[in-house]
């Protein structure tokens, strides 16, 4: 029996109306969240990811300021962009979109962000608040991938957790973060070096890849009723199609949704989350501000 599917689109959906709910609330408070975008050079994807960002902001009612720099921008000229959004008051949340181009750090740059309106959750300051339990946000993948697994039903407690990867964007705080009390997860980080990996995988509850390898997850590595959860999204030729390629996972879909008990699909799953997340804690930056 295929694998139930776990639709990141369906899920979104459900918490952008709860969003919108809430914003009307704290409008009615004199309250109206904020959310800065700076986008610098043309990056195809970024352009997208930018564009679905706003165009979330202007469903649930969130104020969407935006600022385009050219490729060229310098480093200091990027920080005083920031640091007139780190002064200005109306403005909650400030997302600086990766990648950069290259002569730009983009450690100094994540740094740079207040990190009360660090609503990618960045800054180290707010990854530390993480790991002793003392949460102001949660990085916004990590975040969706937990909504994922909760708002389809299944437990995290007592259960065996494999993550595939180990970046900073994903893997390390979604192992932080499925290890806490409230979600009572055996966590086990694997990555390229990990010896006895196939056997690991197979034996767990829930298995979360972020490799960014391509199909890297094959039905062999998983047990019979495990769950699933993609995060990869990968650019594959695909000749003989209209676009020349295709998107796929880390997860070799069609063959580990026959033993999977739910699975999440590519695209369509994790990516519409990491924006409802991101949506998520500009309201709560609002929020904080009324304390």
């Amino acid at each position: 029996m295929s694998a139930k599917i776990i639709s990141g689109n369906e899920i979104s959906q459900q918490l952008k109306d709860e969003m919108k709910e809430e914003v009307v609330k704290l409008k009615a408070q004199g309250l109206q969240p904020c959310l800065a975008v700076i986008l610098v050079g043309e990056d195809p994807a970024s352009r997208v990811y930018v564009s679905n960002k706003k165009k979330s902001c202007e469903y649930i009612g969130i104020t969407s300021l935006e600022s385009r720099l050219p490729a060229e921008t310098t480093t200091e000229e990027l920080l005083q962009v920031i640091d007139g959004y780190n002064k200005d008051k109306s403005v909650h949340g400030i997302l600086c979109q990766l990648p950069l181009p290259k002569h730009i750090p983009e450690t100094k740059i994540l740094r740079s962000i207040y990190p009360e309106k660090d609503v990618d959750c960045f800054h180290p300051f707010n990854v530390g608040l993480i790991s002793i339990g003392e949460v102001r946000f949660l990085p916004c993948t990590p975040a969706g991938v937990i909504e994922l697994i909760k708002r389809g039903g299944f437990e995290t407690s007592g259960k065996d957790v494999v993550i595939l990867g180990r970046s900073n964007i994903v893997g390390r705080p979604l192992s932080n973060m499925l290890d806490q009390r409230d979600m009572n997860a055996t966590v086990t980080v694997c990555h390229t070096k990990t010896k006895n990996l196939k056997e690991r995988c197979a034996s767990a509850d829930i298995i979360i890849a972020a490799m960014g390898f391509p199909e890297f997850l094959k039905a062999d590595m998983v047990k019979e009723g495990a769950v699933v959860i993609d995060v990869g999204i990968n650019r594959v030729e695909a000749p003989g199609t209209e676009k020349g390629f295709k998107l796929v996972g880390d997860v070799a879909f069609d063959e580990v949704k026959e033993k999977a008990a739910a699975i999440t699909p590519v695209p369509g799953g994790v990516g519409p989350m990491t924006i409802a997340m991101l949506m998520k804690n500009t309201i709560t930056a609002a929020k904080e501000t009324m304390k």
